[in-house]
């Protein structure tokens, strides 16, 4: 009696690197699973039969391996339904040669052949193993020179100064593969550089442009989400005004070639804007510097943000503190537990732990004074590589083992090796004081709570606006020297005199969003009041 043969089960696999042609009703996916069916079909003697699920990856790269349908192909394989993956050439499979050995070693684990129509080879064998390599690396080869060749032929063209595609620019549209400038935008770039150099400040521009509601371009992606159209963030415009595409230049690789399309800035008002940017940098570089900050750049929260210096006046003198860049970047949802502490404080537990067999005295001292001595900021530059504040402690990441033993460390690794963490503990945070005003309940309605804070700067919004008027003050700065504030934050305030009149009156009667504090209303806001009860979260 004839022994029973064995049923091997084929997938067939076709891809197809762009994604030209593909639209065509007969395309090379099309042709190579043609000709895999044909080579099935001639080996049924052996008991080869096609499996019905289709994989086809159409306008993808073989240098990668994220494709949906080689990626499904692994599972089925991995889960023992196929037996042959059949293609039409092996580069149809991969061109990288390292993913192939990784194909391969997967394939023999799970006792899988591997068979290429045009190109006979056995993966069993020494030899097909070696023969596959050799084409492999011919197709790897191919692929980084086609990578070459458009990179070059890339460049070429931008020295040529053409568009070769990205985000379209504010100010401009893309017509025939070409900047075409867009007159109503381009009054937007014009104002936002000539006002720039006016205020001399990205922060207050960026209120300035929030007030007047100027928003981004609005895009649209092949994807069909349309993105864009929201208040320019600080680093936007910081990009926007040093864009030398409004010159009238191609940039690539740092290097600016004369371009094809229209220039919107006039050279003076581009240079005016670029001496007052550089200024600014080097200005904020120095008082980051001078201001004392000696952890500046190694500390972080505990979601990832960089904790950069400030200071604020009071009436006693300086306060200085560090604040999460997501409280500055007005993201608060993403700020780390601690997302604020004093200067003085994290700086003293600092260097005291790092200096913990000296006075704690000469430490208190130079903390006070927010004059590290030379020994103390390098003591911390050389021994600190990174400091995470949690709710209760900081984490002090360190580049290499103390000498000192008094230091605690703290660390799942080897004790010889690094890295070494030292852990200390916070002084708890102090629960913020809302000075909030309950007022009683009827039987079915909940108790309101009255917000003093959020009452108290719309009240002082709407004085001040009201003295100006009158000619009580003649600008802000005397309000701020009035009041000992500051002169931007008088400014915010102020523009809550122009809130709507039922946010105004919600406040007034306790029935705002639990959500909206004081930091959220003083936030740039728009002038539209049906935008503003979106914006601070009223229902209406």
């Amino acid at each position: 009696m004839q022994p029973e043969r064995k049923i091997l089960r084929c997938a067939i696999y076709t891809r197809k690197s762009s994604e030209h042609g593909l639209e065509q009703d007969f395309n090379s996916l099309h042709a190579q699973r043609e000709a895999a069916e044909a080579y099935i079909k001639s080996q049924a003697s052996e008991g080869w039969k096609l499996v019905r699920t289709q994989y086809n990856d159409g306008g993808l790269s073989g240098g990668t391996m994220e494709r949906p349908a080689l990626q499904s192909l692994l599972t089925d394989i991995d889960a023992g339904q196929i037996d042959v993956v059949v293609v039409y050439k092996v580069d149809r499979l991969t061109r990288s040669l390292s993913d192939f050995a990784k194909l391969v070693e997967r394939f023999e684990a799970r006792r899988v052949s591997f068979v290429s129509v045009t190109q006979q080879f056995n993966t069993t064998t020494s030899m097909g193993r070696l023969t596959l390599n050799v084409l492999l690396s011919f197709a790897q080869f191919e692929r980084e020179v086609s990578g070459e060749r458009i990179r070059d032929k890339f460049a070429a063209s931008r020295r040529k100064g053409m568009w070769m595609g990205g985000n379209v620019p504010l100010g401009y549209d893309v017509k025939d593969r070409k900047l075409i400038i867009n007159e109503t935008e381009a009054k937007t770039v014009r104002l936002i550089f000539s006002h720039y150099l006016a205020l001399v400040c990205v922060k207050e521009l960026r209120i300035e442009l929030n007030r007047l509601g100027i928003r981004s371009k609005k895009r649209r992606t092949e994807a069909g989400r349309n993105i864009g159209g929201a208040y320019f963030s600080r680093g936007a415009l910081y990009h926007l005004l040093r864009s030398r595409v409004y010159r009238g230049e191609a940039v690539h690789k740092g290097i600016a070639h004369p371009g094809e399309h229209a220039a919107i800035i006039d050279d003076d008002l581009w240079e005016a804007v670029q001496v007052k940017l550089t200024g600014n940098a080097t200005e904020q570089r120095r008082g980051r510097t001078e201001s004392g900050a000696l952890l500046m750049g190694l500390l972080y929260d505990d979601r990832g943000n960089r904790m950069s210096p400030s200071h604020t006046t009071r009436k006693n003198g300086r306060y200085r503190y560090y604040v999460s860049q997501a409280i500055l970047q007005y993201r608060k949802e993403n700020a780390g537990s601690r997302s604020r502490i004093g200067a003085e404080e994290i700086e003293s537990l600092i260097v005291t732990t790092l200096k913990s067999e000296l006075s704690s005295k000469i430490v208190r001292e130079e903390a006070a004074s927010g004059s590290w001595a030379p020994a103390t900021r390098n003591l911390i530059q050389t021994s600190i590589s990174k400091i995470v504040l949690h709710a209760a402690e900081a984490e002090i990441i360190l580049q290499k083992r103390p000498a000192s033993e008094n230091i605690p460390i703290v660390t799942s690794a080897d004790p010889s090796e690094g890295p070494w963490a030292v852990r200390v503990p916070l002084p708890e945070l102090k629960k913020p004081d809302r000075k909030q005003i309950f007022l009683p309940s009827t039987p079915g309605v909940p108790p309101q709570h009255l917000d003093r804070s959020l009452i108290l700067a719309v009240a002082r919004g709407r004085s001040w606006v009201k003295a100006l008027r009158r000619g009580e003050y003649a600008n802000t700065k005397e309000i701020a020297a009035r009041f000992d504030l500051s002169e931007p934050y008088v400014r915010r305030i102020l523009r809550l005199a122009f809130l709507a009149p039922d946010i105004v009156e919600a406040l007034a009667e306790g029935r705002q969003p639990r959500a909206l504090t004081l930091e959220r209303l003083l936030r740039p806001l728009p002038l539209c009041w049906a935008e503003q009860r979106l914006s601070l979260g009223f229902s209406r």
